[in-house]
């Protein structure tokens, strides 16, 4: 059965459910390392640089340019390279503004916390920046979309490495699946939520 098939087994919500428990247990597995790996708290906490401008600056300009560099991918290749299934129509399609706000931002948060937070500064680069990539399975039969993920992770633990602020790459997180989710939201017929 292709993945296609079995996604339409669920429906939009059954999908965004299962978003919902995956985000909150990849959080809850960050804490639980994050007890395991740092020394205290506040080794943890200076990971997160509250700093407005450059949150804004550097995390939006690299959302921009995740954003910009899928758009024109999706101009130079086939269709069927970015096809996943529609899984992501169908988790965004229809969904609210302010509903779509906090489910990236859950997701900019976890994975961000999980991959750059802490298995990036415990583990490195590579291992951080390929974990995320696999983690995200039902693009490993998709070589393209894997590349992709992967390029974006480690577009992301660059950017983690230079400025040494999480705020900055999980607002380029939030931002980056928040622009596609607003394109997704409108860009699929109403078919989508039937299944």
């Amino acid at each position: 059965m292709t993945e296609k098939k079995r996604s339409r087994h669920f429906t939009a919500k059954e999908l965004r459910l299962n978003l919902y428990i995956t985000q909150l247990l990849v959080l809850l597995i960050s804490i639980i390392l994050a007890w395991l790996l740092f020394d205290s708290p506040q080794d943890v906490l200076t990971l997160f640089v509250w700093d407005p401008i450059r949150i804004l600056l550097i995390g939006g300009g690299a959302a921009i340019c995740i954003v910009m560099l899928d758009y024109v991918a999706m101009k130079l290749f086939p269709e069927s390279w970015f096809d996943d299934g529609g899984i992501n129509e169908r988790v965004f399609h229809g969904i609210g503004i302010i509903h779509l706000a906090c489910v990236t931002l859950l997701i900019g948060f976890a994975e961000e916390f999980l991959f750059r937070g802490i298995v990036q500064t415990q583990f490195g680069f590579w291992v951080a920046s390929l974990t995320f990539a696999v983690l995200h399975v039902r693009y490993i039969r998709k070589p393209f979309l894997f590349t992709f993920v992967l390029v974006i992770s480690m577009f992301l633990g660059c950017l983690f490495e230079l400025t040494g602020n999480l705020f900055i790459t999980i607002f380029a997180h939030f931002l980056t699946d928040f622009m596609m989710g607003l394109h997704l939201r409108e860009g699929v017929d109403n078919k989508g939520d039937e299944y």
